[in-house]
């Protein structure tokens, strides 16, 4: 069935945020492989309402078909507050089967905290999508700067764990998917 398509959602619509470089980084280190493709899921090119609408906008009918045309996701998020931003949380509510029976990574940022807090909450929104977040994580620590060899290597690294976990549960679900449908 071809490879893995994987959509990276950069989760910030905040301007000057940092999410959308490390998201054009994460995409170049997924550039190389075979065994996927990428698009690119940018947030803030969707005016998403404010608020729930009786019939779904053009725009919200846009996001959701990107979703349900994905077979694995990376979720770029910041972490704002201990927790991930509103208009990350609004975009995943817009779809809900469009979710199910498939992967989710994270790559996130913040500052010392690497993200993880925003993480362990949308794995918990995830769970309840029924989908399948992956263990490991990409953490970016703002504070850190520019980064050095040696941290630049470890994201790298970091980066090729979590795009193979992706591809594998991204394969196995959509077999699984294809050869039963999910029913929650």
């Amino acid at each position: 069935m071809g490879p893995v398509r994987l959509a990276v959602i950069i989760g910030s619509t905040r301007e000057g945020r940092a999410g959308e470089e490390i998201a054009r980084w994460f995409v170049a280190q997924a550039a190389g492989r075979d065994d996927m493709t990428v698009n690119l899921v940018d947030l803030a090119d969707y005016d998403l309402p404010a608020r729930y609408t009786a019939e779904p906008t053009d725009a919200i009918r846009s996001f959701v078909r990107e979703v349900g045309l994905a077979d694995a996701f990376a979720v770029v998020t910041p972490e704002y507050n201990h927790s991930f931003p509103a208009s990350l949380k609004q975009a995943i509510d817009y779809a809900y089967d469009e979710w199910q029976a498939k992967p989710v990574g994270f790559v996130a940022y913040g500052c010392r905290s690497t993200g993880l807090h925003a993480v362990d909450q949308l794995r918990t929104v995830f769970t309840a999508l029924h989908a399948t977040t992956v263990r490991d994580v990409v953490g970016v620590d703002l504070l850190r700067g520019e980064p050095s060899p040696e941290w630049a290597d470890q994201l790298c690294q970091d980066a090729r764990v979590l795009l193979d976990q992706l591809t594998w549960w991204g394969l196995a679900l959509r077999d699984a998917r294809a050869a039963r449908p999910y029913v929650s």
